[in-house]
Order: C-alpha cells, then sequence, then structure tokens
C-alpha cells in the first residue's frame, strides 16, 4: 500500500507541476534588444509558429535620441515645443518639454504621435483624409494637425514622433522628422 500510494501521490505531483507549467508566459529583451522575444512553455509550434508574432519596438535608448535631434532642430530655429514619442500601441516612451513650451504643446505632442503611428503616415497626409471622413477626428487620443510622423521598420509602423508648439504644423513635423532621421545615422 505505501509503494502504491508514493507513485499516486509522485504522479499526482508530476501532473500538478505540468500543468502549471503549460500555463507560464516568459519574455527577455536586452537593453539594446530591437524585438522582444517570448515563449510559451509547452507549446511545440515556438516562435514563427502561428500563435506567434513579431514585433519590432524602439529602445528607449533610441527613442530619446529621437526627441533630443527634434527638439535640437526646433530650438535651432528658436523654436519652443514639446517633443513626444510614442511606441506602435500608442504607449509613451518619451517625452521632453522644451524650455518655454506653452502648456498645451505636451499633450498635443503625444497625441500627433499617437495619430501618426495608429495609420503609419504623416499627421499633415491625414489632415487631408478629413475631408471625405469627417469623423475621423472623433476618434480618441487622435490629432489631425501637422507635427506628427511615424517611425517604421521595413514599411510597418512601429513607433510615432509628434511635435508641437511651433507657429505652424509644418513646422512640426520638420522638428519630428529631424527626430526620424537621427534614427537612420
Amino acid at each position: 500500500m505505501k509503494t502504491r500510494t508514493r507513485v499516486l501521490t509522485g504522479t499526482a505531483l508530476a501532473v500538478a507541476l505540468g500543468a502549471g507549467a503549460f500555463g507560464a508566459v516568459s519574455a527577455s529583451a536586452t537593453p539594446a534588444a530591437e524585438t522582444a522575444q517570448v515563449s510559451v512553455a509547452g507549446k511545440k509550434d515556438g516562435p514563427g509558429g502561428k500563435n506567434f508574432t513579431t514585433t519590432t519596438h524602439l529602445t528607449v535608448d533610441a527613442a530619446t535620441r529621437a526627441a533630443q535631434a527634434a527638439l535640437k532642430a526646433a530650438e535651432s530655429e528658436n523654436q519652443k515645443v514639446t517633443v513626444a514619442v510614442v511606441d506602435r500601441n500608442g504607449n509613451t516612451i518619451v517625452t521632453l518639454r522644451g524650455d518655454g513650451a506653452g502648456p498645451q504643446s505636451y499633450e498635443s505632442a503625444q497625441r500627433k504621435a499617437f495619430t501618426a503611428v495608429s495609420w503609419n503616415a504623416p499627421t499633415s497626409v491625414l489632415v487631408g483624409r478629413l475631408a471625405q471622413t469627417p469623423n475621423l477626428k472623433d476618434i480618441p487620443g487622435t490629432l489631425f494637425l501637422g507635427g506628427g510622423t511615424p517611425v517604421q521598420a521595413d514599411g510597418a509602423p512601429v513607433a510615432g514622433i509628434g511635435v508641437a508648439g511651433a507657429p505652424s504644423g509644418d513646422l512640426d513635423e520638420k522638428f519630428a522628422k529631424a527626430g526620424v532621421d537621427a534614427l537612420n545615422k
């Protein structure tokens, strides 16, 4: 009886541990990594299989470098702006508010960045789409004014840079593009 009880107890314990490990999820990425890696224990199709996608993300260092380049471009023209960089999901990675930038520029920069990454297009281009579809402006978190530009990897949006505070959307967008250009150096 004792041997049978031990075998059953050991088997039950092994099943419980196996069931717990089946649902375990782990993620890892190095600070310099451009992509996040995810693995799920117990899955046989692994990364690249039908249950997974691979995405590219901007690192905090790269987002900071881009924001600083955009802010520097604005400052070189004596413009007081705020720069925001968001990830593919519209979450803010970094925001830099330049000296003297207006209080409205903080939220405007974030919303321009969100809009650019959401549609994978500069916000100046998206302004033109409002004529055909005016209700686009009603989508929460968006701002259809010049000054936002997407950051792309292989043509797909991975981030957005938004600038607000200059006297025109054209200037804001010029500075946002300087941020994108800094990533390509």
